[in-house]
């Protein structure tokens, strides 16, 4: 468990009060952490999972997940010369050990004493460049098969995602701050998120992949919830690698691409994003008068994803005790397709900004997401030939329309 300043350029790890918040604030912003913790302890049968940032003179938690009670909080700190992480960092190499009392290597070691753990398992958290963050790992007093290769692998996965969400957040934060003009933020925004959605394929594809693996464990429903959760995660990451992607596209002169053909299950394509959509928020009443029959010619593929976008833009900022209403029907060779919610209504200088690439509301919660998908929206409609407006107040609520042409 390392640590590295914010920066994507090779640095020196530093050890100030300042350093050590912002790298805890850092992981904490990363909303699946939680899950990923979760799911370590669940698959391995271990009490203690943690993200840790670690350098040659500071071991700091900055997530954990405690069901042993070891005492420690994001924030909480251990002497790092009593830790293995150290001898993780030292070797850029995971530390395993199945059962401390019996290992040939580590039987007599004191962290394992100190610490009254039998089994261990730490994978250092690395960026691209070389610097070290930390370190991923997880501990119990009691014996585990932590050594089984794909329990490593998962490890191994876990650790390279938050090395590349952090490396994101890097950038975008040195980005900000180095930029003097709009023009000048854009451009160097396009050029690194095309490259960011590429390198996040690989790390998400194994998150998935682990959840699919949880999904089995049918006889064991907390797992089949968490694996639930985590697919859920991963959904909603794609789908923001999808829009930082076609973002990019759009900004650096590909366009939007289209697949134009004869659709024949338009109406149960939209189905099946509302659906999805209410698996993962089944508290919300979200409603659907979907009246479409026959062939539509589209990209349905694309209005399945202004669909997902305008659904996630009113669960979001809607309110929670009242309905969403999504309307889809096809009129004089026109497809309408629209969202409504009630709550507080966009304020009229919102209005004509809410279509710009990273604009959100002043009063947006953190890890809202990046600000592209009703810009995205906009780009689909208009690549079909058609619009997409909003109205907003408080007696009628919000309404988001999408009128193409389909004939």
């Amino acid at each position: 468990m390392t640590t590295s300043p914010a920066s994507s350029a090779p640095v020196a790890a530093v050890d100030t009060d300042e350093a050590i918040a912002r790298d805890v604030a850092a992981i904490g912003r990363i909303s699946a952490v939680p899950s990923l913790l979760k799911v370590i302890c669940q698959h391995t049968g271990m009490g203690f999972a943690a993200v840790a940032r670690v350098t040659d003179g500071t071991w700091t938690a900055c997530a954990v997940e405690d069901n042993i009670q070891f005492g420690l909080k994001p924030g909480g700190q251990l002497e790092v010369r009593t830790t293995l992480c150290s001898e993780s960092r030292a070797a850029r190499q995971p530390v395993v050990i199945d059962k401390a009392s019996t290992d040939p290597v580590y039987f007599d070691h004191h962290t394992p004493r100190l610490y009254n753990i039998e089994s261990y398992i730490s994978v250092p958290i690395i960026h691209t460049n070389g610097d070290y963050f930390g370190n991923l790992c997880a501990i119990d007093p009691r014996p585990a098969q932590v050594s089984e290769p794909r329990v490593v692998a998962m490890f191994t996965a876990f650790a390279d995602l938050i090395a590349r969400q952090l490396e994101t957040e890097d950038r975008q934060e040195r980005t900000e701050t180095a930029l003097q003009s709009a023009q000048a933020t854009a451009e160097l925004r396009e050029q690194f998120i095309a490259v960011l959605g590429h390198d996040l394929r690989n790390p998400l594809s194994s998150v998935g992949a682990a959840a699919e693996l949880l999904l089995r464990r049918q006889a064991e429903p907390d797992l089949v919830k968490l694996g639930t959760r985590l697919k859920a995660s991963t959904r909603r990451m794609s789908a923001l690698i999808d829009d930082v992607l076609d973002f990019a596209r759009v900004r650096l002169g590909s366009g939007m691409g289209l697949e134009i053909r004869e659709a024949a299950s338009l109406a149960s394509g939209l189905k099946d994003v509302i659906d999805e959509v209410r698996v993962a928020h089944p508290a919300l009443d979200i409603r659907d008068e979907i009246s479409i029959s026959g062939t539509v010619r589209c990209d349905p593929g694309r209005i399945q994803q202004v669909l997902s976008n305008l659904l996630g833009n009113a669960v979001a900022h809607g309110s929670p005790n009242q309905p969403i209403v999504v309307r889809a029907e096809v009129r004089n060779g026109q497809l309408e397709l629209s969202v409504a919610n009630g709550g507080e209504p966009i304020p009229p200088g919102d209005i004509t900004r809410i279509f710009q690439p990273y604009w959100r509301p002043e009063n947006s919660k953190p890890g809202g997401g990046l600000g592209l998908g009703l810009y995205i929206c906009a780009e689909i409609v208009a690549a079909h030939g058609g619009t997409l407006e909003v109205t907003s107040c408080a007696e009628d609520g919000t309404c988001f329309v999408a009128k193409l042409p389909v004939a």
